[in-house]
């Protein structure tokens, strides 16, 4: 019988030998998953952050743009700058509306794309307005909105 627990004594041995890199194996995995499952979650965070910023800086300088014209424009009054009062307020609308604190949103990029198409209109690609205030100074202004890729 001695002989039988000393053969089983060595069978045990001899098995944890041969699955200890099955262990190790399984232990390795689970630790660089675990790990990498840290790393990859804060590398989201800093490319989330950084593109959200990227994107929040385009949408405000098209805001900053049509308001700045809005507000130009207002005193302006005939068709062809009501045309241009019209187009801004709707650029306006579209910004309004986007989602900017939903990152879920599914259709983000689609509305940020159609922002984008709006903004680069013949409209607002190159301006030429003349602006007469009431002390009779005329300011002709050429803007040239570079195209914004972020």
């Amino acid at each position: 019988m001695a002989a039988a627990a000393s053969s089983s004594r060595s069978c045990d041995v001899f098995e944890e030998i041969v699955m200890a890199e099955e262990r190790f194996h399984g232990e390795g995995y689970q630790e660089g998953y675990a790990e990498g499952r840290h790393l990859g979650a804060a590398e989201g965070r800093r490319y989330g952050s950084l593109h959200g910023a990227k994107m929040g800086s385009e949408v405000g300088c098209y805001l900053g743009f049509a308001l700045t014209w809005q507000c130009l424009l207002q005193k302006c009054t005939d068709e062809k700058n009501s045309k241009k009062l019209r187009a801004l307020d709707s650029l306006i609308v579209m910004i309004q509306k986007f989602p900017y604190e939903d990152p879920t949103y599914d259709k983000l990029q689609e509305d940020l794309e159609k922002i984008r198409g709006k903004f680069k209109q013949r409209q607002f690609s190159h301006i030429h307005f003349t602006i007469t205030f009431s002390s009779s100074i005329n300011f002709n202004s050429y803007v040239h909105v570079p195209s914004a890729t972020f």
